[in-house]
């Protein structure tokens, strides 16, 4: 039977979500997906895959996934807005286009780039928790700004894979890595003053921007200096770090295909 591809770019706040991936017993952003699709397909037989898994609570503004069907989808727009109208209300789909069979969502070169909204130094309100990381410890942001530039090159980064086997690809390059104040996301609950880490790469391993924010984090706090960085980006580095900042500041801004 002849296929149609279609991608799709959706965001969605990963709070309540246990990652991307379908599991067992949980509630996961491909569940949710899948199951809308099959309700508005009528189940028709379909295929959803995406560009890469976020993990619990991680939030994107711009993911995709691409659709596989057996019949082409007449009205493109119409499908859209049914689609929104029966998805939960932290996910909204934003686009959709057709692809040939040459696209592949996963393999086709990307260039990702992420987000990791943090502040300092006070409690802040509840309603902050699920894009906003807070640190209730005094940090020199200066330092931190000078710590996250040594990322930015082509690195060694072992030190920030999550449980690194011994046969993986640990020569990565990452293309921004800044500290800049947080400009983009706003609301009268907000702390006075916060932050984002831009990082943009062509590809990142699990957990490896929540390493290098919790990396920064404690530099900023004085238990790391810039040097601990040098030497933790130096081919061959047994540096282990082991600061996994957490999950729901981590947002994935846009993926560019190219």
């Amino acid at each position: 039977m002849k296929k149609y591809f279609y991608v799709f770019n959706i965001q969605y706040l990963g709070y309540r979500f246990h990652g991307w991936q379908k599991q067992p017993d949980v509630k996961t952003l491909h569940l949710m997906v899948d199951r809308t699709l099959n309700y508005i397909l009528e189940g028709k037989k379909f295929k959803s895959l995406s560009s890469g898994r976020t993990d619990a609570m991680v939030s994107a503004e711009c993911a995709a996934f691409e659709l596989f069907v057996h019949e082409p989808i007449e009205d493109q727009e119409a499908f859209l807005e049914l689609f929104n109208y029966n998805l939960p209300q932290d996910i909204r789909a934003l686009s959709i286009r057709e692809v040939d069979e040459k696209f592949n969502i996963i393999n086709n070169s990307k260039i990702k780039e992420y987000l990791y909204l943090f502040t300092f130094g006070e409690k802040c309100h509840p309603f902050c928790a699920p894009i906003m990381t807070t640190i209730l410890d005094d940090l020199d942001i200066e330092l931190m700004k000078a710590g996250a530039k040594l990322f930015q090159g082509e690195h060694y980064v072992k030190s920030y894979c999550y449980k690194p086997t011994d046969n993986g690809i640990y020569n990565r390059e990452i293309l921004t890595c800044e500290i800049v104040e947080n400009t983009i996301y706003t609301a009268n609950y907000f702390p006075k003053q916060s932050y984002i880490l831009r990082v943009r790469g062509k590809g990142f391993m699990r957990n490896q921007i929540r390493l290098m924010m919790g990396t920064l984090i404690d530099l900023g706090k004085g238990k790391l200096t810039l040097e601990d960085i040098r030497v933790s980006l130096l081919q061959d580095s047994t540096v282990k770090m082991n600061y996994i900042a957490p999950a729901s500041g981590l947002i994935l801004n846009k993926i560019d295909f190219i």
